[in-house]
């Protein structure tokens, strides 16, 4: 999946987490990242969905991740947002994905690497196997005349 990036996150010391949140938002494309909070809070590791890809991959992605027991096991997180500069996370309770909003418009999600490779995969697989009724249809007639010349 496109880029990694491992930040230190200083809350609220240092601007990191707003600088990655601007450059996942600029390259457009997944961004694996490493959050390492202080203050004795497990390290996080998450990708960083922009919202078209991500709507993108839900569109053809046939289901929802199924979630593990691990999932199942954690505790939720209190649902209060974070702010880092322009940029304020908002987490879910349910799925666990975290929304990435600037100016009141959500511009990326966070969510688990193994949901967000499992979203890419399956949208890239339903996708590909799709045609349109007319791409169909002149591709039914296309195999259509190859038999008939296998056949004379």
């Amino acid at each position: 999946m496109g880029i990694r990036i491992d930040a230190e996150v200083g809350y609220p010391v240092n601007d990191e987490v707003e600088r990655v949140l601007g450059l996942a938002e600029a390259v457009g494309e997944p961004v694996t990242v490493t959050f390492m909070w202080e203050g004795g809070r497990p390290s996080q590791r998450a990708v960083l969905v922009p919202s078209a890809t991500l709507a993108l991959w839900e569109h053809w992605a046939p289901a929802a991740y199924p979630a593990g027991e691990e999932a199942a096991s954690e505790e939720p997180e209190l649902a209060h947002p974070e702010e880092f500069g322009a940029f304020t996370l908002f987490r879910r309770l349910v799925g666990g994905r975290t929304a990435v909003v600037r100016d009141g418009v959500v511009v990326a999600e966070l969510l688990d690497p193994g949901e967000a490779h499992w979203l890419e995969e399956k949208a890239r697989n339903v996708r590909q196997g799709f045609m349109d009724p007319k791409q169909k249809a002149a591709f039914e007639e296309f195999l259509a005349r190859q038999a008939e010349r296998g056949g004379e």
